[in-house]
């Protein structure tokens, strides 16, 4: 049986991942797509390393049950790192009903694996924000 959810070989693969992932749903989509030593920054700029609080602070998102949409707006390489900045939003009616409208410009970095798979190193959705110390 092939994964639903494969990893992506190509760079340009990682934001259509990321959006397939988080539209299922999944949270062990999502996870697979973090790289095991990532890292995610908080709206406060707080980060996150444990594993089990990362799927913690995804599934919330992914319990709002709105799809997500991205542009990507640029990718700078160097060797196996990438940085990939991209516009974010989330809006919609959540499962119980409620308006949400969500938006962000993400500052985020990838990671090419010795699998040749590349994975979230740092996941930033507020990375251009401007935001007090944590």
């Amino acid at each position: 049986m092939s994964d639903p959810f494969p990893l992506p070989t190509d760079l340009a693969g990682v934001i259509p991942s990321l959006i397939e992932r988080f539209n299922s749903g999944k949270i062990e989509a999502m996870m697979t797509l973090h790289d095991p030593e990532s890292v995610f920054v908080e709206n406060d700029g707080s980060t996150i390393t444990d594993r089990s609080q990362l799927a913690a602070r995804l599934q919330r998102d992914l319990e709002l049950g709105v799809p997500l949409g991205a542009n990507v707006r640029h990718v700078f390489v160097a060797g196996d790192i990438a940085q990939i900045v991209v516009d974010w939003w989330i809006d919609g009616r959540t499962t119980s009903g409620e308006k949400i409208q969500l938006k962000g410009a993400a500052c985020d970095i990838a990671r090419r694996g010795a699998d040749g798979f590349w994975r979230y190193y740092i996941d930033n959705n507020q990375g251009t924000a401007v935001r007090e110390s944590a």
